[in-house]
């Protein structure tokens, strides 16, 4: 995981950028994944922007304190 977080190759930047993507459009479908109820195609452009806002800086900080915990080893 620590690698995932932290690792600057292509391979790690592809990887965290199609599995925010991923996450994004299960949120933006939880509504018909679950069954309970529809959701207003404005509102689902707002559910996967405030993840998307919320996902990059927890992902920065998940991957700044695993490079500590690294490099406090």
């Amino acid at each position: 995981m620590s690698e995932f977080l932290t690792g600057n190759g292509w391979q790690w930047r592809l990887a965290r950028t199609v599995t925010q993507g991923i996450l994004g459009v299960v949120v933006a479908n939880a509504d018909l994944i679950m069954g309970a109820c529809v959701l207003d195609p404005t509102w689902r452009a707002l559910a996967v922007a405030l993840v998307m806002a919320v996902l990059s800086p927890v992902m920065a900080e998940l991957g700044a304190a695993a490079e500590e915990g690294v490099a406090g080893e």
